[in-house]
C-alpha cells in the first residue's frame, strides 16, 4: 500500500473540520480531510438545520391551532410528515452541499470520503468509499470527528425498535404515543415538535427536574409550560425494562417516586447524551489520553498530549454546541496561522433550546453565581409584563439576570420567552462589552420590540 504524506489532515468535515481544512490550504499547507458520511457533520445533517427546520413545522401547527385565538377562522388541520420530512431533507441537502462545494472548490485540500482509523502516532488508514485503501501520514492531525447519539443500558432496549434524534427526523406518519427517554434539550424539543404534529407525548427523567444545568425555576418554568401543552412529564422516574406487546406497541415499565408502573406507546426516542466516536479511530496507537468516557483530553490551545495532535468540537467533551465548534476552529487558525495566543480559557457559551417559547442562556446560572461565591442580585420579569409578548400572545415564562452586586457587571441570564435566544445574546453582548446593568437599564430601544423589555427588567432587582 503506498503511502501519500500531507502538510496536515483534518478528520472530520464538521463545522470545525471543514473551515480549518480550506483555511489550511489557502495558507499553502497541502492537506487532506476525511469524512465518513456526509460534509457538514451534525449540525447541518443531523442537528441544527434539520431539527429546526422541523421545529418550524410544528410551530405552523401550533399556530394554525390556535388561529381562532388571533380572530383567524380555519378548518381542520392535518399533517402531512413526509412533506415535512421533505421540506427538511431539501435544506439539509442545499446546506450540505453549500459546504461540499467550498471544500472541494478550494486548492490544496483533497476531500476523502470513507472510513479512517489511526495505525501509528501519525499515520492513518482510510477505506474509501470506492473501495480503496489508502495510507496517509502528517505531522499535523486535527482530530473533529463529532459524536453520535448514546444507547442506555436498559433490559430489553435491544430487542424493541427504537429511534434516536437522527432517525426520528425520517418518520413519515405522526407517532400515535411518542415516549421520549431523556428531559434533555434534544428529548424536550423533539417531544415538543411531535406533540404539536398530534402524537401523544410523555417524556421520562430521571432526576428531579428537567434541563439539569438550569437554574430549579426555569426548569420547573419550562415543564409547566410543556404540561400546558399537553406532554406528560415524568420526573424522578427510573426505566426499568421495556419489551414488545402482541399488537406492535412499546411497553416501558418505570419506577416513579410512589409506584412502578408500564407506559404503552407506539414508538420509543433514545434522547440520553452522546457517545464521543473515538472508538472508531484506534486511538490507543496513538498514545492520545481521552477521559473514562472516551472523550479526548485537550488543553486551552486545543493541544491533545501528543505534540501535532488536535481536537475540536464535540470529541473532546465540554459543550456540544455548533457554534462552539467553530470557535475552536478560529482558535486554531488564530494560533496556527496568524501567530496568535488565543485560547478557550474564559469563553462565554451561550446557547438556545428550541422549545416554543425559546430558552436562550449565557453566562452563570443562580446557582453557579452563589456556589462561586459572589454577592449578586437576581433581576426577574415575566413575559406577561412585556408589551410585545402580550400583543403576539406568546407572554409564557420570564427572563432572569444575575447581576454582580458589587460591581453591576451582568454574570448571565436565562430568557424564558418569545426569542429567548435573540434576547440572550444582548444581553451576552452586554457582558462581553463589560457594561453595567444600568446602561441597558436606561437605554432608548424601539416600541414595541422585545429588546425594551430590558428596561424593565432591571427594575426588577431584588
Amino acid at each position: 500500500m503506498s503511502t501519500t504524506h500531507y502538510d496536515a489532515i483534518v478528520i472530520g468535515a464538521g463545522q470545525a473540520g471543514g473551515p480549518l481544512s480550506t483555511a489550511l490550504a489557502q495558507a499553502g499547507k497541502n492537506t487532506a480531510i476525511i469524512e465518513r458520511i456526509h460534509v457538514g457533520g451534525t449540525c447541518i445533517n443531523e442537528g441544527c438545520t434539520p431539527t429546526k427546520t422541523m421545529v418550524a413545522s410544528a410551530r405552523v401547527a401550533y399556530l394554525t391551532r390556535r388561529a381562532a385565538d388571533y380572530g383567524v377562522h380555519t378548518g381542520p388541520i392535518s399533517i402531512d410528515m413526509t412533506k415535512v420530512r421533505q421540506r427538511k431533507r431539501d435544506i439539509v441537502d442545499s446546506f450540505r452541499n453549500g459546504s461540499q462545494r467550498r471544500i472541494e472548490g478550494t486548492e490544496g485540500v483533497d476531500l476523502l470520503m470513507g472510513e479512517v482509523h489511526f495505525t501509528g502516532p501519525k499515520t492513518l488508514e482510510v477505506r474509501l468509499t470506492s473501495g480503496e485503501t489508502r495510507q496517509l501520514t502528517a505531522e499535523t492531525i486535527f482530530i473533529n470527528a463529532g459524536a453520535r447519539p448514546s444507547k442506555p443500558a436498559l433490559r430489553g432496549l435491544d430487542a424493541v425498535p427504537t429511534l434516536d434524534s437522527t432517525s426520528i427526523m425520517e418518520l413519515d406518519t405522526v407517532p400515535e404515543h411518542l415516549l421520549v427517554l431523556g428531559g434533555g434539550y434534544v428529548g424536550l424539543e423533539f417531544g415538543q415538535m411531535f406533540r404539536r404534529f398530534g402524537s401523544q407525548v410523555t417524556v421520562i427523567q430521571r432526576g428531579p427536574r428537567l434541563l439539569a444545568r438550569e437554574d430549579d425555576d426555569v426548569a420547573d418554568q419550562v415543564a409547566s409550560i410543556l404540561r400546558e401543552d399537553g406532554l406528560e412529564i415524568l420526573l424522578e422516574t427510573t426505566p426499568l425494562y421495556v419489551e414488545q406487546a402482541g399488537d406492535g406497541k412499546i411497553q416501558l415499565t418505570v419506577k416513579t417516586s410512589t409506584e412502578e408502573r408500564t407506559l404503552t406507546g407506539s414508538h420509543l426516542l433514545i434522547a440520553a447524551g452522546r457517545t464521543p466516536n473515538t472508538d472508531w479511530l484506534n486511538l490507543p496507537v496513538t498514545g492520545i489520553m481521552t477521559d473514562k468516557h472516551g472523550f479526548i483530553q485537550v488543553n486551552d490551545k486545543l493541544e491533545t498530549n501528543i505534540p501535532g495532535i488536535y481536537a475540536l468540537g464535540d470529541i473532546k467533551g465540554g459543550p456540544a454546541f455548533t457554534h462552539i465548534s467553530y470557535d475552536d476552529f478560529r482558535i486554531i487558525r488564530t494560533n496556527l496561522l496568524e501567530n496568535g495566543h488565543a485560547t478557550i480559557a474564559g469563553r462565554l457559551v451561550p446557547y438556545t433550546v428550541f422549545i416554543d417559547p425559546q430558552l436562550g442562556r449565557v453566562g452563570m446560572s443562580e446557582a453557579e453565581a452563589r456556589a462561586k461565591g459572589y454577592n449578586i442580585k437576581v433581576a426577574k420579569l415575566p413575559m406577561n409584563y412585556v408589551a410585545r409578548a402580550l400583543e403576539v400572545d406568546e407572554a409564557r415564562g420570564f427572563m432572569k439576570a444575575i447581576v454582580d452586586a458589587n460591581t453591576s457587571q451582568i454574570l448571565g441570564c436565562a430568557v424564558l420567552g418569545i426569542e429567548g435566544g435573540e434576547i440572550m445574546a444582548m444581553l451576552q453582548i452586554a457582558i462581553m462589552g463589560k457594561l453595567p446593568y444600568t446602561v441597558l437599564q436606561n437605554a432608548v430601544f424601539a416600541h414595541p420590540t422585545l429588546a425594551e423589555s430590558l428596561n424593565n427588567l432591571f427594575g426588577f432587582l431584588e
